[in-house]
This record gives structure tokens, sequence and C-alpha cells, in this order.
């Protein structure tokens, strides 16, 4: 059983209506295309909250300043000493901030909301001034998301209790709204909870797979709020269930097997030798247990349910974690801030420079004086970039020279670099060498699983064509530079050579060919990393990677960490 498309909207009109009662403990990740549904929503949410309540939007690639407040300089200027301006998350305090595009959200934008959610209030020392402001803000990250590596900041949707999913919601849905709630009343009460509430929803999250610790503290406080809505003076079954659903359901990683039930209620059963008290109180306790699963299951969306019992659970969308490719400074370009320079060298900054002149005006200005005196510590000229995409491109050898045990520790160093790309927001594509010649295994793509499914089915054995395997990766580089991409080659190989660019077999001719290939890479600017895959690192492989003019890495002396750094140093510089 799961919620059909009018049932999923009525169970968002009853969120809806938690949310206006405490918004800033609860907060929503909505899923959902911009179009009626998602304005229905919002239009009911922001008729349900308190009138005179703050609803701000934030907006796309917002400074520090904005954000988190700084130096008012109209005012600053005009007195003559630092006067501070309040940011968006200090004037959302009481009010609700909402967040388009959430899925894009920049990883130190996402951070210091998630500081200003856990601290409650803003400090800001900067420029002269040092502020705290409160800020209590309920949240509403509209994750617009397509792929399936696309979504919210994993920060930010773990703090945050209700995760709701409108996409599959028809726009005939919306006729059977339900009036709004008068929610006076329900502001009044603070419903009464019970131990056995705490422990039956961090078991329940235990069975679910979840582990979040901040999961069953939200059930718990959700819980809370549907009993005061309900009018009700304690939290009860009905509150559980309906926290389970809307907190516990979306962030469900597995489903509990009837064996692993009887097991665990073998396991919890009390001796027959103790009082039958504590007997009844856990048979009743494992009946709520079920109860709620029972809700739980009822809410999933539709096939969710299936793929839990099977174990592939829902996909974990994370957050971009930022440079989605080199970032080259240039003369033009979008502004990303401003630093102390000579504006006969770049733009001038002309706010930034005054905000860098306005706390000395005081020490600078002689009595009487009303002008603005600068100086050249004061100048600020502009940082431009042009953003380039960055193509990773992974060249493996899988041939017969690489022992099986050694492809398989390849594989898994790859699987260490595609994570390490995955972060950066790199396009990724797989190019597999063996037998005569290499073949484009993946296309590049920013799909992680995508990556990660080529990667498993990526067999092994036959001779080491390294010209080719080097060749193809050269030609997808020159393509990726013409789409206006950065492309770099990480090359996973022992560098033992035994098949020639002609296909045939020879190391002499074979050698020579993969040391010309390689120079030609060079030739062509392609920055490059080489990985030595053998058991005992080869001088064959160094060779390549001086003729590749790379950085050369023995595979054997390389944990995750190093591996993470050579990709970044590999990459082109941010």
């Amino acid at each position: 059983m799961s919620a059909s498309p009018d049932a999923t909207w009525l169970q968002a009109c009853h969120a809806a209506a938690l949310v206006a009662l405490d918004p800033a403990g609860t907060g929503v990740v909505l899923r959902a295309r911009p179009g009626p549904v998602r304005e229905a929503w919002l239009d009911r949410l922001r008729a349900l909250l308190p009138a005179g309540t703050p609803v701000m939007r934030l907006p796309a690639g917002i400074a520090d300043d904005a954000l988190l407040g700084g130096l008012d300089l109209p005012a600053t200027l005009r007195t003559g000493r630092p006067v501070a301006q309040a940011g968006l998350l200090a004037r959302s305090d009481g009010g609700v901030v909402l967040v388009p595009m959430a899925e894009r959200l920049a990883p130190g934008t996402a951070a210091r909301i998630a500081q200003g959610l856990d601290a409650g209030a803003v400090t800001v020392a900067r420029d002269g001034i040092a502020t705290r402001c409160p800020t209590r803000f309920g949240l509403v990250l509209l994750d617009e998301g397509e792929g399936e590596d696309e979504g919210v900041p994993a920060g930010l949707a773990d703090r945050i209790a209700l995760h709701l999913d409108l996409d599959a919601v028809p726009v005939a849905a919306l006729g059977a709204s339900p009036p709004l709630p008068d929610l006076a009343a329900a502001r009044e009460i603070r419903p009464e909870t019970t131990p056995d509430a705490s422990e039956t929803l961090c078991a329940l999250a235990a069975q679910l797979g979840i582990a979040s610790l901040r999961a069953p503290l939200l059930a718990l406080r959700v819980a809370r709020l549907h009993a005061a809505l309900e009018g009700r003076a304690a939290v009860g079954e009905p509150d559980l269930a309906a926290a389970a659903a809307l907190v516990l359901a979306p962030r469900a990683r597995a489903w509990p097997q009837e064996e692993e039930q009887d097991e665990r209620m073998g396991e919890d059963a009390p001796p027959a030798d103790e009082a039958g008290g504590d007997d009844d109180r856990h048979e009743a306790r494992q009946g709520e247990e079920d109860r709620l699963l029972a809700a739980v299951a009822a809410s999933l969306p539709p096939g969710l349910l299936a793929r839990l019992l099977a174990g592939d659970g829902p996909r974990i969308r994370s957050a971009g974690a930022g440079g989605a490719g080199a970032v080259a400074a240039a003369l033009r370009g979008r502004p990303v801030g401003a630093r102390p320079g000579d504006p006969r060298r770049g733009r001038l900054a002309l706010i930034e420079t005054l905000r860098a002149a306005a706390p000395w005006q005081r020490l600078r200005r002689g009595d009487g004086e009303a002008r603005l005196r600068i100086t050249a510590d004061d100048l600020r000229i502009r940082r431009l970039v042009q953003r380039r995409e960055t193509t990773t491109i992974f060249a493996v050898d899988a041939s017969g020279s690489a022992a099986l045990e050694r492809l398989a520790e390849a594989k898994g160093a790859v699987e260490q670099l595609l994570a390490e790309c995955y972060v950066r927001r790199d396009r990724v594509a797989l190019v597999a060498f063996r037998g005569r010649g290499a073949d484009l295994l993946l296309v590049p793509t920013r799909s992680l699983v995508r990556a990660k499914r080529a990667l498993a089915a990526l067999p092994g054995g036959g001779g080491t064509p390294l010209a080719c395997g080097i060749d193809a990766a050269a030609r997808l580089a020159a393509a990726e530079r013409r789409g206006g991409r950065s492309p770099v080659v990480l090359l996973l190989t022992d560098g033992r050579a035994n098949i020639d660019r002609a296909g045939r077999p020879g190391r002499a001719q074979a050698g020579a060919d993969a040391l010309a290939a390689a120079r030609a890479l060079a030739a062509e600017g392609t920055r490059a990393l080489v990985i030595d895959t053998a058991a005992r690192p080869q001088d064959s492989a160094r060779a390549l990677a001086a003729a590749m003019r790379a950085r050369y890495l023995a595979l054997p002396q390389a944990d995750a960490a190093r591996l993470a750094r050579a990709v970044r140093e590999a990459a082109p510089a941010a």
C-alpha cells in the first residue's frame, strides 16, 4: 500500500499547518517543479502563518554580507563611524526563509545557514563592527533537481523535519484542499510526552535504517505539534504515526523483513520468570511499533516500499559541493569579490573601496572637514572569473599484465577518485584499453551511478595497447576542449605496453608508441596524472609520466587522502 496523489496533497496540506505552528522547529524540503502545485502549497503556508511573519526569499549567489550582515556603507559614510547592517537571516528572525533551486546552493552558504539554525543567532565581526543578532527561522528548501545526483545539501536536509515530494501531485488534486485550520488555540497547547514515545521513535528509525540521530528528535517534535493541532494535552499513538509518516518515511533506507522482526522480538522479550507486567508492556510497545510501520508504509510513494524490501533504498541526492570546473582569472567574466590592487591593472570596485575606507574617516578627516579621504591601501579591484567545466577522463589498463587482484585495486582507486570528482562536480568519462585497442565505456557525464556501473562492468585480460589507450583519451580531451571544457586525464596502468598502435605484439615498438602518444598528449597542454597499478613501482610508468609531463603516483603507496590530493593538483587550478 502506498500514498495516492490526492492523499499526498492532503498530507502536504497537513504538513503546512505543522510548519506554521513552529517554523523554526520544523522546516520543509519541498521537492517540486515550479508550477501551480508548488505555488498553492506556498500560498497555503503563508496564509497559515501569523500576520506580519516575515517570509524572505534567498537570492541566488547571495554574498556573505547580505546573508549575515555587515557594514552599512551609507550610514557609515554619513556618520564617520562604523554602522552595522542586519543581514537576511537576522531580518528573518521569527519567520521563514524560502530557498529556490536549493540543489544549487553553494556549500559555503549552506554551511552558514546551518550554523544559524544551530546557534539561533548570527555573529558578525569584521570591517570594524561586532554584532550578534538572534535569528530563529524556518527553512523551506525548494528542490528542483532533475538527476539522481542532484539534491539539497545533506547538512541542511538532515536539520529539516519534513520532506515532501509533490512531483506526482496533479493540478486536479488542488480541488480537494481542506479548509484552512485556525491555529490560534493550537499555539497555546504544550503537549506532554512520555519516555516510551521517544524509545518507540528511536526503535522505528533504527528499523528503517535511518542513521541520523536528528531524525527521531525531529519526529518527536512533530508529534508534539500534531497533538497540539488536534487539541490533545499529551502525545498519543496517532501523533506518533503522523510524525513517523512525515519525518521518518522520507528518510527510510531499509524495511524490516519478517524474519528480522521475529528475531528482534525474541531478543527483546523479557525472561519468562520475570513479572508479567514487563511482558505486557513489551507486547504493547511492539504492537505500537507495528502500527507505526503500517502508517509509514501507507505514506510511502508508489514503488518505494518494494525497493526498500529489495534492499534498494531511495536515492540520496547530495549537495553539489562547489567548483564545477576550472575557474580561470580573466579581464572579462563574472565578478566574485574584490581584492587590494591597482585600478590601472583591473576594474575599480567602488563599493568595496568605500567600505575599506569608511572605518578610518574619523582619524583621517580634519576638524570641520566633510570630504572623504581615500588612500592607496583602500583601493580594491574586482576579481573577475570565467567558469569552465572540468572533464576528468579515466584511462584504465584492463589488460592481462595487470593481474586480476591489481585490476580490483585499480577499480577501488578509481571509485575513490570518482567520489573526489563528484564532490568537485566534474564531468567524468571512462576509457578502457585491453587486447588490441581501446574502448570508450562511458561518455562524459556527471552521474556517479553511471560511472560506477560502467566501472563494475569493466572486463580484464589480453594485451596492453597502451598507445591506443592514451590516443583515445587524447581524442576525447581534444573534443572536450573544443566544447569549452578543461580536460584532465587520469591514466591507471603498470606502463608495460606490448601491443603497438597497429595492433601488433612487440614490447619495443609498443613502448616507443606509448611514449610518443604521451608526448603528443603533453604537447596539447592536457593536464594528466599517471597512477602506477603494478605491485611494485615500475620505471616504465615513471618514464611515461615524464613524457606526459604528469605527476606520477604509485598505487601501493597511495591512500584515499593522497589520491584525492593528487586529483585536485592535476585538475586545473581554481
